[in-house]
This record gives structure tokens, sequence and C-alpha cells, in this order.
């Protein structure tokens, strides 16, 4: 079994927004005219219109304009509300399928679903926070060793209590979330393979957004997934763009969640 789930907006109780009419949209801003759109998407000029039609009646403001006469004999454009209508849907659409795809980790299993639900809502204001699958757990005194795989195939480890692994459930296989803080990773050109108390991993760096107190890294590791780390001016002037970089955690910084 699967869950999964259909995504629509809706408007004073109406349907407004579907990915078939923001697939029509998006046609005749590339067509030029909604005639264009509905032979580009094989439905018929009046199923077109009566989709657009809807959209109007409910949109606060009108979301194409119609053009007429000219050159080209006149067509069909988007307003500046369709263009924010069209970002609002995508964007809603990509958090309704993280949504999704977090109840999917239950797999058939309610109990872990509803285990899941408790906690979906908790918040938390760490950057960082990526699914993992954890591959092996050891037990070293009061603590626990869990080596967490990441979706490129690298490996995180993390250092938590005992208490924790069993309260969290965890076993070999299970699903669980890396959650770290910006402020817990740093960057370095060579980094101290022998130091058994951090992850290394390698990266590209593929954005930098200064202010006037630091500086914010977006680094792309190997296996494609991205890491933000937070330095201070004077580091990230040495920092380019590009540019190969060693993204190094402490073991103690890698809390889980699930």
């Amino acid at each position: 079994m699967q869950i999964d789930g259909r995504f629509w907006l809706t408007k004073d109780e109406k349907s407004f927004l579907g990915n078939g009419r923001i697939e029509l949209l998006e046609n005749i801003e590339k067509t030029g005219s909604i005639n264009g759109a509905a032979k580009a998407m094989k439905m018929s000029y009046k199923a077109a219109w009566e989709r657009i039609n809807s959209m109007n009646e409910i949109a606060d403001e009108p979301i194409i304009i119609r053009l007429t006469g000219g050159k080209g004999g006149g067509g069909t454009v988007l307003t500046p509300h369709a263009h924010e209508l069209i970002k609002t849907y995508k964007r809603f659409r990509v958090l309704h399928r993280q949504f999704i795809e977090r109840f999917a980790e239950a797999g058939d299993d309610p109990e872990k679903l509803a285990r899941i639900l408790g906690r979906t809502f908790l918040t938390t204001s760490a950057r960082n926070q990526l699914l993992c699958q954890v591959i092996s757990i050891k037990e070293q005194g009061v603590s626990g060793e869990i080596t967490l795989q990441l979706g490129g195939g690298e490996t995180l480890i993390s250092h938590i209590t005992l208490k924790s692994v069993r309260s969290m459930g965890l076993v070999e296989g299970c699903s669980a979330y890396a959650i770290i803080k910006s402020s817990d990773l740093y960057l370095c050109d060579s980094p101290n393979q022998d130091d058994k108390e951090i992850n290394i991993l390698h990266g590209t760096i593929i954005e930098i957004q200064s202010s006037d107190e630091n500086a914010e890294i977006t680094i792309a590791i190997d296996g494609g997934e991205k890491f933000i780390c937070v330095v201070n001016l004077a580091q990230s002037q040495s920092l380019k763009l590009h540019s190969d970089t060693y993204l190094c955690i402490s073991k103690k910084s890698i809390i889980l969640g699930l």
C-alpha cells in the first residue's frame, strides 16, 4: 500500500488551481493564445475557455488579457497576477509532495504513521534537515553510533544516547532525519582525516550570500545533497563559487528526528 493524494487549491469553496489548470496557463504563455494552448493539450477551445473563465471568476484579479489587432492579429497573455498564482501553486505543490513523502515512510504500518503524525508539525530552526536511512547502530557505553546513508550514497555518523535510540525506536533500515545547525558546519581545504570525531564530506560551493555580519554558503556534496553553512565575513572572502571544499561536521552535532 502507498499513501498518496491529489493536490488542489480551492477558493470560496470552489476548485481553483490544479495541475491541469496550471499547465493550461503555462501553455497560454508559451503559445500566446487560448486556442494554441488548447491544441497543445489536445482539448477543445470550449473546454479551455471554460477553465480560464472559471479561474477568472474566482481570482481576486484577472488572470489573462485579450489582445486585439496588431501585426499578429491579437492573442492572449497572462497578467502579473496569473504569474504570481503559478509561482504560489508550484511552491505549495512541492510542499504537498514533501508532506505525502513524509507519510509514505510509514509504508503499511499504521502505528508508524501515528508516530510520524505526532511529530510532523514539530519545527526546528536548523537549516539542514536531510532524510537518511539508518544502516547500522553500534553501542558504545551509554552512547550509540548511528551510521546514516544519504540519498546520494554518502554516509554520516551521529553520536546520540542509547536512551534516545530506544525511545525513538531506531533500527537498521528505518528512515530518520539528520538535523544540523548551519553554524555547526565548517569548511576547510585540507581536513584532518585522522580525526575520528568528525564527518568529512567533499563538495562544491554553489552559492554565497553575504549580509552585514556573516555569509551563508550552500555546498552541494558529491552525492547531490545540499548543505547550508554559515561563516564569518572574513572567512567568506577566501571562498569562491564553484570551488571544491570539504564540509566537516562533528558527530555530536547531528541530531536525529523521525
